[in-house]
């Protein structure tokens, strides 16, 4: 699976492993940054993994800060994106089965490098459900329009 990450500067001490991690699990991760743990603004980074969803050139995001919050919130601005910020690995998986999110945010501050691994192996082998989740991930879709 194609996946583009990046991260702020609370989250780059997790990113770099994270992507490490995500490559040995046979994924081809695109780096969108930072290069280091100088202070960077999150919406820039969030922006940049938003889009390489949004039009298709990677099939999933990966967003790391200090909370995942602001990640989370910067990405869905973008046309297409239901990110979700995730601490547990059941909340990943739920994520895509009902929500059908394309991007995960997670914490660097409050959850630790094996939990977030945990999470990234629910949100990429969790499948949406459809079904009733179908015509509610139809109705988020729609709110973008308005």
């Amino acid at each position: 699976m194609k996946i583009s990450i990046a991260s702020d500067h609370a989250g780059f001490c997790q990113k770099q492993p994270l992507a490490a991690y995500l490559r040995e699990r046979g994924h081809d991760v695109i780096d969108r940054g930072p290069a280091t743990d100088e202070r960077v603004d999150y919406p820039d980074f969030a922006e940049l993994v938003a889009r390489d969803v949004a039009d298709g050139m990677a099939e999933r995001g990966v967003l790391v800060c200090g909370t995942g919050i602001g990640m989370a919130v910067a990405a869905n601005k973008v046309d297409g994106i239901r990110a979700a910020n995730v601490i547990t690995p059941e909340f990943a998986a739920l994520a895509r089965e009902h929500n059908d999110a394309n991007i995960v945010t997670v914490s660097a501050r409050f959850v630790d490098e094996a939990v977030n691994r945990a999470i990234l192996d629910a949100f990429l082998s969790t499948d949406f459900g459809g079904g009733r989740h179908a015509d509610r991930v139809a109705k988020i879709a729609a709110l973008e329009s308005k």
